[in-house]
């Protein structure tokens, strides 16, 4: 079993809805406008035709916490950008942590946060990506304003240490150029039962995601604001039952938001159509997350892999399979069409 639980949404589930624009009426008011600015691109913001954020053949990872670790089981987004790109041969990477923040402190495991961010930063490296998403700062607003500085100086140091391009392989072999960065602002708290004092939570973490849209300028990066765009009405628990963690529909919501500042499209707003291909999505997912973080990586990477450590050759294994995996994902898109 991987570490952490993994839980589909079942077709059931999915078939209730609509579509995220129908369900989510408030969004129309609240988040149309911010989609106008929702992707900045530093002091070139008002320049005609920025680069795209998606292009043919990106490897895309995702690092963020727990928002990123639970769409990866889920694949709401993933299968949102796939099928709203169609042309473009997309791959996806999901390193989210559930409770991680910049400094990695969910990923030292039995190590301490440096080894586990020495560890991501090999990781997303041997990864190659063409584009990095990066979305932290909830987990870090719980510091309040006493915390904004260092969130602000260990995010810059986070983009500048993932940012470094891939060295080259042998010596006849150009360096890859640097990854592009897309960074995201947090999603916003919601009101519910079980967080009762989200306005006051939402009055902190607006900072953070101001400082979220300082480094992104500061890098000419893209930048995804999904704290300004986010619909906050939970009526219901519709978006979120603890207005913390999102349901499918808030996933979908959140989809639908990024599709928008990727500049794709959707043909439909049901996102009950898409089930065949976010199954297919969740399952290459899930054979990633076992390929990454391995429910016995103590005893084949780890303090303990003088006993077990021959079984780590078994892991790569997996990179085939992921590859299958992605075959069929295009497959199912190309049927959509």
């Amino acid at each position: 079993m991987p570490t952490g639980s993994s839980h589909h949404v079942s077709p059931v589930e999915q078939s209730v809805s609509l579509g995220w624009i129908g369900r989510v009426a408030s969004f129309t008011t609240t988040g149309l406008a911010a989609l106008c600015l929702i992707v900045a691109w530093g002091d070139r913001a008002a320049q005609a035709d920025p680069p795209s954020i998606l292009r043919d053949g990106d490897r895309v990872v995702l690092l963020g916490e727990g928002f990123l670790e639970r769409e990866g089981q889920q694949g709401i987004i993933e299968t949102a950008l796939t099928i709203a790109h169609p042309d473009a041969r997309l791959e996806f990477r999901n390193l989210g942590w559930n409770g991680d923040t910049v400094w990695a402190e969910s990923r030292g495991v039995f190590d301490s946060p440096a080894e586990g961010y020495r560890r991501m930063l090999t990781l997303v490296r041997e990864l190659e990506p063409s584009v990095i998403v990066v979305a932290y700062g909830r987990n870090e607003s719980y510091a309040g304003p006493d915390g904004l500085a260092a969130f602000h100086d260990q995010l810059t140091t986070l983009c500048n240490d993932v940012a470094q391009p891939a060295p080259a392989k042998g010596e006849a072999a150009e360096t890859s150029p640097p990854p592009r960065l897309v960074l995201v602002t947090p999603l916003p708290f919601l009101k519910a039962d079980t967080c009762p004092d989200a306005e006051h939570r939402n009055r902190m973490l607006a900072d953070y995601a101001a400082a979220i849209r300082e480094v992104a300028a500061a890098r000419n990066a893209p930048l995804i604001d999904l704290f300004a765009a986010f619909p906050r009405a939970n009526d219901n628990g519709l978006l979120s039952r603890d207005g913390i963690q999102l349901t499918p529909t808030g996933y979908e919501a959140a989809a639908g938001i990024m599709v928008a500042a990727t500049e794709g499209s959707l043909a439909s707003e049901n996102f009950a159509e898409f089930e065949p291909v976010r199954q297919l999505v969740a399952e290459k997912n899930e054979l990633f997350f076992h390929r990454w973080r391995p429910a016995n990586e103590t005893y084949l990477f780890l303090f303990r892999r003088h006993e077990q450590g021959n079984n780590a050759v078994e892991i790569p294994q997996f990179d085939p399979l992921i590859a299958e995996a992605e075959g069929r994902i295009r497959d199912a898109v190309k049927a959509l069409r």
